[in-house]
């Protein structure tokens, strides 16, 4: 079993490197040519801002800036857990961040798109535990959404290059 485990990996190895794969985060990967190139727009809110923390960790700090990367967040909030007593004890979140990458040079937009995803916190306990986990959520919600915004400009630069 072990023997077809491997015949199969070292197959799809030879069947990817025959297309051209190349990993995004190797030494020659449209990752490595981004990283501190993108300069990541601010945002007012605190999603926004933790958005864009989350994005510069991706791409680093800019150093030798040659895109703008900008945002628009929009998210909901949803009961879902609820007593016979009517009262709340789960929430769950979605969001959805649209995005355009713009080379700085001539201001052509090279990537953009959409990024959708959800999370859920529960409203059980004190006040401060309620507002902890809602941060939480958000914050979680964000970090999903600028991993996803991430590997979209990645695979659409790899196939524009």
């Amino acid at each position: 079993m072990l023997l077809f485990n491997r015949r199969t990996f070292l197959l799809s190895a030879a069947a990817l490197a025959g297309c051209g794969f190349q990993p995004a985060y190797g030494p020659n990967g449209t990752a490595s040519k981004l990283r501190g190139k993108v300069r990541i727009e601010s945002s007012d809110s605190r999603e926004g801002f933790t958005l864009a923390h989350a994005l510069e960790d991706i791409f680093a700090q800019t150093v030798d800036e040659q895109y703008v990367l900008s945002f628009t967040i929009e998210t909901d909030e949803d009961g879902l857990g609820i007593t016979t007593d009517q009262e709340i004890t789960r929430y769950h979140v979605t969001g959805t961040a649209k995005f355009s990458l713009i080379r700085t040079a001539d201001g052509q937009t090279v990537a953009s798109g959409e990024a959708r995803n959800f999370t859920a916190y529960s409203a059980t306990g004190s006040t401060v535990s309620s507002v902890t986990a809602t941060r939480d959520a958000y914050d979680r919600l964000m970090s999903i959404l600028a991993n996803q915004i991430s590997v979209q400009i990645y695979a659409k630069m790899a196939t524009s290059a």
